[in-house]
């Protein structure tokens, strides 16, 4: 039994190896644990690792800073890759309302946070670490944690504060976010099921996802006239994929010659087509579905190198077939001809058989080449992120230079790198598997260290220090910019009690509150918010964290 004491108690690789192992495979079993229907979820690792931390089960403290930090870039940068691609089009194309709301809740946190520090006689440290657990948001903390380790003349002992702060903090953050829903729905008189009526009759009035109308052509003045010819489908997004003609149906092709009493159909967003309909004729009652023998869709993955930037309208010219909606993540479009692919991009392709069979060869359409990842990409862009958070600069009225750091320099750099698609044959896209993989390695090594670095103060905090008045600080942290957003969301803005529940859960970045939400009904409400508040968010509670810092050092 001597060499199993050794491996404990001896500094080594195995014995880091395995205290990293036990911190994280033991936090993830705590995480699943459910008390009252409440998880503590990833936070599990941090609570396993204050335990190993108290009891002196500890590692290397050189090793210990280099996974802390290791694992904070993996996160950072799978979560840049995760949201860079709806970050600008959630904020624009759900409106500046819905972020507006949800960046006040992470303000009114912030500054509640600094009054606390001011006039709470709470050290800063600490008071970022009860922002980011009350707020639930763990990228917050590891940001705090960079940043103040970057300081001047800053201890080992002020190091632990943030993470200390953040265990008091948690369980009420996931708790009062529950509870402020709860609250509201009992103060605003909510009625659920008329809730999920109103959010459905208003998402079919205003859905911008591309639908399908067969038209009858009637206009004299569209007799003759080529597809080329006919400028308003370019202008107007929408494109024609099928025309019945002399009771044949073919692929619609540029060439292709309009005549009265043909039925063409037309893939587009709603709107559009309801005005197309008055230029060109009203719906046929001929449904193309039902007499297309030889024509077939198909949707096709771009995962060839060599169809990689290639524009809509060469495919379509080269393999006679019709591109009718591209799916790119978060979006869904019907392209013009000048659109060029991208790795990863879904196609809806109409065309023969013998043309989808070829189109198919061109664009790939292999699930094991996308579920496949570019080791290359990942460390480019981690090369670049590391470059950027080192740079110094220089902001008048600060101690120092700032520096984005490992967290906000990778954090950047993918969201980017994300927004590009492309360099090349090379693709930054991630596979959706490969990203969790690669984000949760991350967050458990970063939170395991925090852990087994602060644990050997976390009991005595708690029992005989300030460790209840910090959770009272916490909650009102938690709750007043809660309460204040939501009241001013029902009143003011008449939002959807379901939204709002999204609302909040997407303001926290709490997975929890997220699927509490989501039991009230099976309306897809919360979890549409929810995403379209989540990557802003997500960036300014990272940004927040160390601005609480810089301004209070």
């Amino acid at each position: 039994m001597n060499w199993l004491i050794q491996l404990f108690n001896q500094d080594s690789v195995p014995h880091t190896l395995l205290i990293i192992s036990l911190v994280v495979s033991s936090g993830l079993m705590l995480g699943r644990l459910s008390l009252a229907g409440i998880q503590l979820g990833i936070a599990g690792v941090l609570f396993s690792g204050l335990i190993f931390g108290h009891f002196q089960i500890t590692i290397n403290a050189e090793v210990m800073h280099f996974l802390r930090e290791f694992g904070l870039v993996l996160f950072v940068y799978a979560i840049g890759l995760q949201v860079g691609p709806s970050f600008v089009s959630s904020f624009f194309r759900y409106g500046l309302r819905l972020n507006g709301m949800a960046s006040a809740v992470v303000i009114l946190g912030a500054l509640i946070t600094v009054l606390i520090s001011l006039f709470g006689d709470i050290p800063m440290p600490v008071a970022v670490g009860l922002f980011s657990g009350a707020t639930t948001n763990t990228p917050s903390l590891a940001a705090a944690q960079q940043v103040l380790s970057s300081l001047p003349n800053i201890d080992s002992e002020s190091l632990k504060m943030p993470g200390l702060g953040y265990a008091v903090a948690y369980p009420f953050g996931i708790v009062g976010i529950i509870a402020t829903m709860l609250v509201s729905k009992r103060l605003f008189k909510i009625d659920l099921a008329s809730e999920t009526r109103h959010f459905d009759d208003t998402q079919q009035q205003q859905a911008h996802v591309p639908i399908w109308k067969d038209l009858h052509v009637e206009n004299p003045n569209l007799n003759g006239l080529s597809l080329s010819q006919i400028p308003y489908f370019e202008g107007m997004k929408v494109v024609m994929t099928r025309i019945l003609h002399n009771g044949e149906v073919a692929v619609a092709s540029p060439d292709s010659q309009l005549a009265i009493g043909d039925t063409i159909r037309l893939v587009g967003e709603r709107e559009p087509l309801e005005q197309l309909k008055i230029l060109i004729g009203p719906e046929s009652d001929i449904d193309l579905n039902q007499i297309t023998s030889n024509l077939q869709s198909k949707r096709l993955v771009v995962t060839n190198k060599e169809a990689i930037n290639q524009t809509i309208g060469s495919l379509c010219l080269m393999y006679t077939v019709t591109i009718s909606r591209i799916h790119r993540p978060d979006v869904e479009f019907s392209p013009s001809s000048a659109v060029h692919v991208q790795f990863g991009d879904e196609l809806h392709v109409v065309g023969s058989l013998d043309a989808l069979n070829s189109i198919e060869k061109a664009l790939g359409n292999s699930l094991e080449e996308i579920n496949h990842p570019q080791i290359i990409p990942i460390f480019i862009g981690l090369t670049l992120g590391i470059l950027l958070g080192s740079l110094p600069l220089v902001i008048p009225g600060m101690p120092s230079a700032v520096k984005l750091g490992m967290a906000g320099g990778p954090l950047l750099v993918a969201i980017m790198l994300s927004r590009i698609g492309n360099w090349g044959t090379m693709t930054w896209h991630l596979p959706k598997s490969s990203n969790i993989i690669l984000k949760d390695i991350g967050i458990v090594l970063f939170l395991a260290c925090v852990g087994l670095h602060s644990g050997d103060q976390f009991v005595e905090t708690l029992v005989s220090g300030d460790g209840f008045y910090w959770m009272a600080c916490a909650a009102l942290i938690t709750l007043l910019p809660l309460l204040i957003v939501a009241t001013v969301a029902r009143v003011v803005f008449k939002l959807n009690f379901l939204s709002l529940c999204g609302l909040l859960a997407g303001s926290m970045t709490d997975p929890p509150a997220l699927a509490f939400a989501n039991n009230l009904s099976p309306s897809a409400a919360v979890s549409m918010t929810y995403a379209t508040v989540y990557p802003l968010v997500m960036i300014l509670r990272i940004i927040a964290a160390q601005l609480i810092i810089l301004l209070m050092a």
